[in-house]
């Protein structure tokens, strides 16, 4: 009795560890309130907004077009439902019919893609990709193909197992086709694994995250590429929505693979009601696969009109977050130039992305010192800036504070600018202690205080309150740093980017280091929060468009750079990312209010006290990281 309590309180917990978090985010769905915390009442209006993004509905028809256009092809190779479910009952059929040894060395081939780890599957059929193709929708359609064969094959080969083959061949023997008989005798048997595999396949597809990231290319998105780009830009209500409706999707998938797969045939003449029932939901399948079939056709020639179309286009990478959608979508009116959009996070993950040549990028935005780097490897074309009247727009100043990076000034166009420092709520802290860096290691604010989560960023406080420059590489003094960060780490409450502004503005934290434009969407968000940056200095950031070596469309990419600097996109590029903005019509409309916030207009003298992050060697970075990472295993 008590063993039997035991095991059921176990399993209990085990589920409530699994799907507690699904219930939190299921409720968040509900919830009126943007708050994590706090109850709004309940409302729909998440799930009204999620199928109004233009985003998600674009990813959602991707996700479907690639299931379609499987069953279409899969047609073609003379199989029913899906490209992943056809050559997987071709495969199971002719496994079925090998010798003992054979049949353990194919299915176990066959098995790999199952059991390779997911990110292994995925750079390698990325760089498998890039050799002979383009990035695209194509790739990430073989790649499905090639994940969902072996979920196929398991499904069907245990329904082959199960069927006579003596009525099969008793069927050849009375003058049935080979073809005709395997409908009329083996198919009966076999279809509720096959529709299985086909279920099977499609949950996959559509939960799939690792191989698609790494097998898509510019501007293809399935939901769960998209999901995952959406929460680095911060968690919003409509994610909630997104995340609960996927749940429940492959939740009904998963019942109805099943109920299909433990179902028993039953005989029409014992149970004729029963079967009746049976022929009807073979009837409403066959019906669904048709229509599958049709869609799928007309998703064929919808993409094929739509790729005919595509000639002018730019592909554009640029961070998270930092442009607005309107921009986009006006551009490609105005000038019939079509844009494929990337996004990424970090600068050294843009720097790995461009490097990899899987995609051929056109207009890269990024930080100072990656600039740097790339044009001293070749990577960076010149731009013409006589072909862009709207450049005379941008402030004198911020071009001539990019010749750390850009010395000559041919290479790139400012785009946002700022620097780094602490974010602090003036209930909960004192202004006085924090004009200088030595507060983070005074222990006034133990267990109270955010750390930026980013090795140079973390640094740069360390190297400054020793009295180093940012852009330090001796070594005797990285350790200097190092120590003094290490240990400060007792005292950090978490090391955070994205999440540091929702932490500040829900008042969790006291200070915080990070970007001056975190720090101007807090204030905008909560009245007690300010922003200083310490009196020893601190970094310089410029964020620059350039053109990459990559470009096959330099005049499109070009004719971007010049919209990007007119007013009107200027401004609403402002009031999204509400970063100091280079152009000078917006600091021109500025309100009193935001021309005084040093968040987002540095004054003078702060600026010269600052330094740019200079790019380092392989080594010099290979250090800074080892340390980083010692400190944040330590």
């Amino acid at each position: 009795m008590v063993k039997k309590i035991a095991s059921r309180v176990y399993m209990g917990l085990i589920f409530l560890f699994l799907y507690l978090p699904i219930l939190v985010l299921i409720v968040l769905s509900f919830n009126n309130s943007k708050s994590k915390v706090k109850w709004g009442g309940f409302t729909l209006d998440w799930y009204i907004k999620c199928f109004q993004s233009e985003r998600i509905m674009s990813a959602f028809s991707t996700t479907l077009q690639i299931t379609l256009l499987a069953a279409v092809i899969s047609t073609i190779i003379g199989t029913l439902a899906a490209i992943a479910t056809g050559i997987g009952l071709l495969a199971a059929i002719g496994i079925d019919a090998m010798k003992k040894r054979s049949y353990s060395l194919t299915l176990g081939i066959g098995n790999i893609p199952m059991l390779n780890a997911d990110i292994v599957t995925g750079i390698s059929m990325m760089l498998l990709f890039v050799k002979f193709m383009n990035l695209g929708f194509v790739t990430v359609l073989i790649a499905h193909i090639t994940f969902n064969i072996p979920y196929v094959i398991l499904n069907v080969l245990p329904k082959l197992k199960q069927t006579n083959k003596y009525t099969y061949e008793a069927a050849l023997d009375l003058g049935a086709s080979p073809l005709y008989a395997f409908f009329k005798v083996t198919w009966p048997e076999i279809s509720p694994g096959v529709f299985s595999g086909f279920m099977m396949a499609v949950t996959m597809s559509l939960d799939d995250f690792s191989i698609t990231y790494f097998t898509k290319g510019a501007g293809v998105n399935t939901l769960s590429t998209m999901l995952y780009t959406e929460l680095k830009k911060g968690v919003k209500p409509e994610l909630y929505a997104l995340s609960t409706i996927l749940f429940f999707t492959v939740l009904l998938l998963l019942v109805v693979v099943n109920i299909n797969s433990n179902q028993i045939p039953v005989s029409a003449s014992k149970k004729p009601a029963r079967a009746k029932k049976l022929r009807i939901v073979k009837r409403s399948v066959s019906i669904a696969i048709v229509a599958v079939l049709v869609i799928g056709c007309f998703s064929v020639f919808t993409i094929s009109a739509g790729s005919t179309n595509n000639d002018n286009a730019i592909t554009v990478l640029n961070y998270g977050k930092y442009i607005d959608e309107s921009v986009i979508d006006s551009f490609e009116q105005e000038t019939g130039i079509t844009i494929k959009y990337e996004e990424y996070e970090e600068p050294e993950e843009m720097y790995t992305k461009y490097k990899s040549g899987a995609i051929d990028y056109d207009v890269i935005c990024t930080s100072d010192y990656i600039i740097e780097k790339l044009i001293s490897e070749g990577e960076v074309n010149k731009i013409d800036y006589s072909s862009m009247p709207n450049y005379q727009n941008v402030n004198q100043d911020i071009i001539d504070m990019s010749a750390s990076f850009d010395p000559t000034h041919e290479y790139t166009v400012p785009y946002f600018y700022g620097t780094l420092g602490i974010l602090y709520n003036k209930k909960m802290a004192d202004a006085s202690d924090l004009n200088t860096w030595d507060c983070l290691w005074n222990g006034k604010y133990k267990d109270n205080m955010i750390m930026i989560n980013s090795v140079r960023d973390a640094f740069t406080p360390a190297l400054r309150t020793l009295g180093y420059s940012i852009n330090e590489t001796d070594t005797a003094k990285l350790d200097e740093a190092f120590d003094i960060l290490n240990k400060q780490s007792s005292d950090v409450l978490a090391y955070y980017v994205d999440e540091t502004c929702d932490e500040m503005v829900a008042e969790n934290a006291a200070i915080a280091v990070c970007y001056s434009g975190e720090a101007a969407a807090a204030m905008a968000e909560n009245d007690n929060l300010d922003y200083i940056v310490p009196k020893e200095g601190s970094n310089l950031w410029i964020d620059s468009w350039f053109i990459p070596k990559t470009c096959k469309n330099k005049e499109g990419a070009q004719e971007f750079l010049n919209y990007i600097c007119s007013d009107e996109p200027a401004q609403l590029n402002f009031e999204y990312v509400y970063y100091a903005s280079p152009i000078q019509s917006v600091i021109e409309n500025q309100d009193a209010e935001t021309k005084e916030n040093e968040a987002i207009n540095p004054p003078s003298d702060m600026l010269k006290n600052c330094e740019v992050y200079r790019a380092l060697n392989d080594d010099d970075a290979t250090l800074y990281n080892t340390l980083w990472q010692r400190l944040k295993s330590d």
